[in-house]
């Protein structure tokens, strides 16, 4: 059994682009997906999936089990499937299977069934929203939809739950339980899932005000989208003649039992997931080309993550190239760490990567020279990926261009 892990097929769904290489070209333009919410009423802004249509991608089948986060997440796997060449007849022969990370999944709709089921009674509930009510909804639905038969995972640690889902599932391949999985995350935008952030008062009220590590940042912007990568063991994988776009080397985790209570806690626990990718990975820290950063414009979790990352590659920090795409995605939560890999994958082979949304002045006091406005062109063979949460949940994942 190799102990390579690579990426075969990558699909996304986000508020810029469906396609990894359309998303690259507007994030390098210095697009932004964040505007007015047109799903519920609010005046906050959002980084919304503009006129999202599943049957665009999914067809015409029955679509009303699904709701809005499981459309999303079978959606991206489509596209990632796709990609990757794992047909229909495929898929009947072997068992792929799934880990999908979420932060809330269907929060609206339990939401929804649970205000019902109090106000009007349980026989007043629609049933086949039921189905809906656990957190492990849209990985459910996926699979059945695509007819993944495999390991059926769902991972829910705060926003790094789609990269911790491509770490845990790059481990269940290396381990030899399986030899395929689709590995990502997905979050949707709803009410009650920015009513929450609106009440801790995490919120930034203009697109201007969530630019990260900018001096003038005042919280983040909340979006959705879904995002997955095809894993495969690499033997395998060039046994069947599948194109391979990239390996994961190594991820870490940590976790601050503070939840953010504690600013030297917090970064100490971001430094600790980092080294930890880069010892999984056996890779030096003169080895890593680039940063896409979990930074979201949070004024306390960005200067941790900022003093995290000087923290561990000192000297080298001043000639690291770090983007952060949630300045044109929003806080994307659980879909975030997926989003970033398969956008950093892009980026790499590309050797561009894209500056950052909005930026115009560095706070005083970081040590990240190379965060900037302007895109980077370089060579790019290996790149880390940060996932950080205020909740304590921490990830850091190394991949290494094809």
């Amino acid at each position: 059994m190799s102990q390579r892990v690579v990426i075969t097929g990558k699909g996304i769904i986000s508020s810029l682009a469906d396609q990894a290489d359309t998303l690259h070209n507007a994030l390098c333009a210095g697009q932004c997906g964040l505007g007015s919410i047109g799903l519920f009423e609010t005046q906050h802004m959002g980084g919304e999936v503009p006129s999202f249509d599943a049957r665009a991608y999914l067809g015409d089948g029955n679509l009303r089990p699904l709701d809005r986060i499981a459309q999303l997440a079978a959606s991206a796997a489509h596209l990632a499937l796709e990609d990757s060449n794992w047909t229909t007849e495929m898929r009947a022969e072997q068992d792929v299977g799934i880990v999908l990370g979420t932060v809330f999944s269907s929060v609206h709709t339990i939401g929804t069934f649970d205000q019902l089921a109090i106000r009007r009674g349980p026989r007043f509930v629609k049933p086949l929203d039921f189905a809906n009510t656990v957190i492990n909804a849209a990985t459910g639905q996926t699979a059945i939809w695509h007819n993944l038969r495999g390991i059926n995972s769902t991972l829910s640690t705060g926003a790094s739950s789609g990269l911790q889902a491509i770490g845990y599932a790059s481990d269940l391949i290396r381990s030899g339980r399986i030899s395929m999985l689709l590995a990502g995350g997905a979050e949707e935008l709803c009410f009650e899932t920015l009513f929450g952030f609106e009440r801790a008062k995490l919120l930034g009220k203009r697109v201007e005000s969530a630019v990260p590590f900018d001096a003038g940042r005042t919280g983040l912007i909340v979006g959705e989208g879904a995002a997955f990568v095809m894993l495969e063991d690499a033997e395998k994988a060039q046994a069947r003649g599948a194109s391979i776009i990239g390996e994961i080397r190594g991820y870490g985790t940590a976790f601050d039992p503070h939840r953010g209570q504690d600013a030297d806690k917090l970064g100490m626990a971001m430094g600790m997931a980092i080294r930890a990718a880069l010892a999984h990975s056996k890779l030096n820290i003169e080895d890593i080309d680039c940063i896409s950063a979990s930074a979201c414009g949070s004024p306390m979790g960005d200067r941790c993550e900022a003093e995290a990352i000087a923290a561990v590659f000192g000297n080298q920090t001043a000639s690291l190239p770090i983007t952060a795409i949630k300045s044109a995605l929003g806080e994307t939560l659980g879909a975030s760490g997926a989003l970033q890999s398969v956008a950093l994958v892009e980026h790499m082979h590309h050797g561009v990567l894209p500056g950052i949304c909005g930026f115009k002045a560095l706070e005083d006091g970081l040590y990240l020279p190379m965060a900037k406005k302007e895109n980077c062109t370089i060579p790019m063979q290996n790149g880390l990926v940060l996932s950080f949460g205020l909740d304590g949940n921490m990830c850091a994942l190394v991949l290494s261009k094809a």
